[in-house]
């Protein structure tokens, strides 16, 4: 049976590769990404749907969950893969922080709007988070967006962090319900993704020989395409982190349930969703 695999954050980068891995073993692959030109360009390309939307607007996430309903009864793929690294400190249009807002917050809330279709369904959730997750956060529960104190590599370190929370909690909430969730580290990828940020993470994706020690989208594409094809509880344990297709470890916070808990119950409130 044909699945319905969708992508956030596919106009390029891993993205789109996993986006045309799985599209030519025969899935029914949905892109999204924020920019409309590249989106379209690689939705053309495969020969699928696309849709667009910002994660730095949370009515834009809001929007998209009602068209895929729509348009998709059954949704067995969630691949929260849209996300950045950030320069100086900023909040979106929502007021929260962006590096929070675009790779915490938007996916969380499109995942909770999806939910019933994926538990439905069946579905996985794939997060795309980082080995960033253990080497670089200062996470605080009490200050996630940075206001007391700041740097664009915490930021992306905690917010990664909560991508691995997210996975757990969602895992312990819904996966007797049906949903499987999982979170993986896709490799330093050799993209444009350090390209709107300063610093370390500017120095790191923008040389020619960093790029020349990198991953390839390919490979890390080829990563959340074995996790979107696998079968949860067979290739791969939900609840899990995964780094180069086997189980890794990451940050000791992750195994906190009550850190989870707290991050889940935060997100909702902040985002305007019953717990």
């Amino acid at each position: 049976m044909t699945r319905t695999i969708v992508i956030t954050g596919a106009s390029d980068g891993i993205g789109a590769a996993a986006a045309k891995q799985l599209t030519q073993v025969g899935e029914e692959v949905v892109v999204v990404g924020r920019n409309p030109d590249k989106t379209a360009r690689v939705a053309r390309s495969l020969g699928v749907d696309s849709f667009v939307a910002d994660f730095s607007d949370l009515a834009q996430v809001r929007e998209l969950a009602a068209s895929l309903l729509e348009k998709y009864p059954r949704i067995d793929v969630l691949a929260n893969n849209a996300g950045g690294v950030f320069g100086e400190r900023t909040l979106t249009k929502d007021g929260y922080e962006t590096t929070f807002q675009v790779n915490h917050l938007a996916p969380f809330l499109l995942t909770n709007l999806l939910r019933e279709r994926l538990i439905e369904s069946d579905a996985s959730v794939i997060q795309t988070s980082s080995a960033a997750a253990k080497l670089f956060p200062r996470f605080d529960i009490d200050d996630l967006q940075g206001e007391r104190r700041y740097s664009s590599t915490a930021a992306y370190g905690n917010a990664k962090l909560a991508n691995v929370l997210f996975t757990k909690e969602l895992n312990r909430r819904f996966g007797d319900q049906g949903i499987s969730a999982v979170a993986f580290h896709p490799g330093v990828i050799a993209s444009n993704f350090g390209s709107s940020s300063d610093g370390p993470w500017k120095f790191l994706y923008g040389g020619p020989l960093a790029k020349s020690l990198m991953t390839s989208t390919a490979v890390g594409g080829a990563r959340l395409t074995w996790l979107a094809l696998g079968k949860p509880g067979v290739d791969w344990t939900p609840g899990g982190f995964y780094s180069n297709n086997k189980p890794a470890t990451t940050n000791r916070i992750a195994d906190d349930p009550l850190v989870a808990r707290q991050l889940w119950e935060r997100s909702a409130v902040l985002v305007g969703l019953d717990d």
